[in-house]
Formats: structure tokens, C-alpha cells, sequence
């Protein structure tokens, strides 16, 4: 992983931006619905950004660029010139003073770049192939758009809603967690299309006392990653404990859920005691075993277990 996913706050904050043609209308549109205070260096303007000028949106150095406009107080700055020698000037510029810069479209001469974005109102996915392949970034996209419900905006206005009030009801962050699970995971919550749909589910949920007691899932981990079952991805993301064997691939263990806690085991004995623990801890575990093997039968007693397109318990 070369470039490391990160959401700037950009809201009220300074940014430079030279050249005033095409590239710099669709980054500029970015940059003024993320709220930042844009200032645009160019001789002449697009029409659009004019009427953002006229609107009070950005601000307009109607100027050749120099060096000298350039300062610390910009969090960014983008060259969008069609003139390679102005934009290395800007980069040049930027590092000499430690300012964040993208030269688009000249992937060498970027600190950062800007990925494929799918917005849900607070929901934001952004996809990026490090600049290798925009066209199948652009087909990345088409496919989530499709299969992403319309509503996830309207579910994360009312999470955001109730972030204070249930505390009060589950005070621990365990507790906040599994209920979140269990009503996100509610067919009327996920077929909502508005608030009292949703309150409903909400005051109904709360009352329900919350379950404590921990569960085991086994998952049987074959050669290719895509064959587990949709079913097994739900389990691997609710886990609390990760327990896999040393030869486990990473394919496997990147799709468990990010802050669970994850551990090798050596042996039968090994898991054996550690599940134990996670048993009295109330936790939600998952294994993950090679494909076929048999010698963690015994432990598996009457637990489920996932495989490639079967189920076992």
C-alpha cells in the first residue's frame, strides 16, 4: 500500500489553486463542497469559476502565478495549468516551504492524490488505484453505486442523531456496538425511507435486553478468498477475536472486522485454551482453519462452522 487513505478536513481551511481552465472547474467544485476557502491563481477563468468568484465562493488573484503568492498558510495547493514547467515551479515551491501539493495528472510530482468518490450524504467510499488504472477504478465505482442502498444517507443522519442519547441507554462501547449491529442488520431499518421508520425500529430495539453471551464461528479457509460465503463475511466482521493458524493466508485475515484482536495458534491444545478464555470473556470469536482439516473436530462440538458454499453446526 503506497498511498494512505486519509479524509482531510478541509472546512475553512486555505487552498491554492493555479490555473483557472477545465481541470481546475472539477477539482475546484471538489474543494468548495468540502468547504474549504479557495483562492485561484490564473490570468483568466473559466465561466463556472467566475460565478463561483461572483458568489463569494472563492477568491481570484487575477495574476500570472509567482512564487511569492505561494505561503505556509495554505493546507494545499494544486497545479492545474497545461504548461509542465509552471506546474514543477508550483511543486518545487510547496516542498521548499512543506506545503502539501498535487500536480494533476503528473503522478511523480503529487503528495497526494485524489481518489473515486461515492457519496451518500455522510457516507463517503473512495476507491483509488494509486493512479494506475482510472478507467477500472471507474468500473469499481459503477458496480458499488449499483448494489449501495439509497438510503444509506438517511441511516446516517439518524446514527448521528442518536449518538448522545444512547449512551445514556448502553453505556459501554460494547454495548453501543452490538446494538448497532443488530439494528442496521433489521429488514425495516434497511428498507427505511424515512425517519419514523426508523425511530420506530429504534425505540423498539432499546427496550430488547442486549445479548452477553460470546459465540464461536469457524471458517474454512480454501485457496480462493472469493468462495467464502457471504455468510462467513458477516460473522468475520462481527468478531471480536481472530484465532488463525500461522500458514492462515492474509486475504483471509484482512477481511475480519479492523480492531478486532488477532492471534496465531500453534496448536489444538494452543486454541483450545484460548477459546476457553474468550468463552468466559463472553466474546465473539472467529477461526480460521485450513480447508478440510480435521484435527480441531473435538473443539468444534456443535459450533458453526463456514466453509466454500456449505455449513456445518
Amino acid at each position: 500500500m503506497r498511498y494512505f487513505p486519509l479524509f482531510l478536513d478541509l472546512a475553512n481551511k486555505p487552498v491554492l489553486v493555479v490555473g483557472g481552465g477545465e481541470v481546475a472547474c472539477r477539482k475546484i467544485d471538489a474543494l468548495v463542497r468540502a468547504g474549504a476557502k479557495v483562492t485561484i491563481v490564473s490570468p483568466q477563468i473559466a465561466p463556472t469559476l467566475q460565478s463561483l468568484v461572483d458568489e463569494g465562493k472563492c477568491q481570484w488573484i487575477q495574476n500570472f502565478y509567482t512564487s511569492t503568492i505561494l505561503t505556509q498558510e495554505y493546507i494545499q495547493v494544486w497545479a492545474t495549468t497545461d504548461n509542465p514547467d509552471l506546474n514543477h515551479q508550483v511543486h518545487k515551491d510547496a516542498k521548499s516551504i512543506g506545503v502539501l501539493v498535487n500536480v494533476v495528472d503528473d503522478q511523480p510530482y503529487c503528495d497526494f492524490i485524489t481518489p473515486s468518490m461515492i457519496e451518500r450524504g455522510r457516507i463517503q467510499l473512495a476507491i483509488s488505484s494509486g493512479g494506475a488504472s482510472p478507467v477500472l477504478i471507474r468500473n469499481v465505482r459503477e458496480t458499488l453505486e449499483a448494489v449501495l442502498p439509497q438510503n444509506l444517507s438517511l441511516l446516517a443522519d439518524f446514527g448521528a442523531s442518536k449518538r448522545n442519547s444512547i449512551k445514556s441507554a448502553l453505556p459501554t462501547v460494547d454495548e453501543r456496538r452490538k446494538f448497532w449491529e443488530q439494528f442496521f442488520a433489521l429488514p425495516k431499518v434497511k428498507n427505511a425511507k424515512n425517519r419514523e421508520a426508523l425511530e420506530s425500529a429504534y425505540t423498539h430495539l432499546i427496550r430488547q435486553p442486549m445479548p452477553q453471551q460470546g459465540e464461536v464461528t469457524w471458517i474454512e479457509c480454501g485457496s480462493d478468498v472469493e468462495l467464502l460465503p457471504l455468510k462467513a463475511l458477516r460473522y468475520m466482521q462481527q468478531a471480536e477475536l481472530v484465532l488463525h493458524t500461522p500458514s492462515c493466508r492474509f486475504e483471509f485475515i484482512d477481511l475480519c472486522r479492523r480492531d478486532a484482536e488477532r492471534e496465531a495458534f500453534a496448536s489444538a491444545a494452543q486454541l483450545g485454551e484460548r477459546l476457553q478464555q474468550a468463552h468466559q470473556e463472553q466474546l465473539r470469536v472467529c477461526v480460521l482453519i485450513p480447508k478440510g482439516t480435521q484435527q480441531y473436530t473435538l473443539l468444534q462440538g456443535q459450533q458453526r462452522v463456514l466453509g466454500e458454499g456449505s455449513e456445518k453446526s
